[in-house]
């Protein structure tokens, strides 16, 4: 079971975190700016904790939060057009509650489920910097120590891919040469958990056709079978 000071803790330290000076200037002009269709509420303008099951068996890993999207709500995969479709494929798939997720008092619980982030802090042009996404893997590295439960991670998009592969060789595992493709099943040594691959359920994929909703639930329904 997890310790839950220990989990408390390091989401603390998650939002306290100030290491990477261009994405505090930019979150916290975002937050003072705001977009007009939301300029009377608070914006968060931190970085983002992860979200979910404490126990959960699925990690899901995505890039990092969109500017008025997680970076207002405070809460992963909220409020944005990302969430609109990977919200309502969780909640197909049976890991969520509800098939919306538009910020905290909204009502969601997932199920079996956690959501979180390479990168913490939204990033100017959804593009955080190499240097910038390297200051985060200690944060997830650390939520995968206390996921003692986890059994499956699905990344979202090749940085997330590339991201927590870059924890697991950081931790000392030695993985073969993996390639990101939507769909993707890896089975790893060592008894680390499974990897699936998704495309990222951005506005840029779900708009071009990329990614669609059929794959996404095919993705998930994998990744329940992988969990039964």
């Amino acid at each position: 079971m997890i310790e839950q000071g220990s989990w408390e803790s390091l989401q603390d330290e998650v939002v306290s975190c100030r290491l990477c000076p261009r994405l505090v200037a930019w979150r916290e002009e975002v937050a003072r700016v705001k977009r007009r269709a939301y300029r009377d509420e608070d914006y968060w303008g931190r970085p983002v904790p992860a979200f979910g099951h404490q126990a959960a068996r699925l990690l899901i890993v995505g890039l990092a939060p969109a500017a008025h999207g997680a970076n207002r709500t405070g809460r992963m995969f909220s409020g944005d057009s990302s969430a609109r479709t990977l919200i309502p494929a969780l909640y197909r798939a049976g890991f969520a509650n509800q098939p919306a997720s538009e910020g905290p008092g909204d009502g969601l619980v997932l199920h079996d489920a956690l959501l979180t982030a390479v990168c913490r802090c939204a990033p100017p042009g959804n593009r955080p910097t190499a240097g910038e996404i390297a200051n985060c893997p200690p944060f997830l590295a650390r939520e995968l120590a206390l996921l003692e439960d986890l059994r499956v991670v699905l990344v979202l998009g090749r940085i997330a891919f590339d991201g927590y592969l870059r924890v697991l060789r950081e931790q000392g595992h030695a993985l073969p040469r993996l390639s990101f493709g939507h769909g993707a099943v890896h089975r790893l040594d060592g008894g680390l958990p499974v990897l699936v691959c998704s495309y990222h359920p951005s506005r840029q994929n779900t708009n071009t056709g990329r990614l669609t909703e059929a794959m996404l639930d095919e993705v998930l329904e994998d990744t329940r079978g992988l969990l039964r």
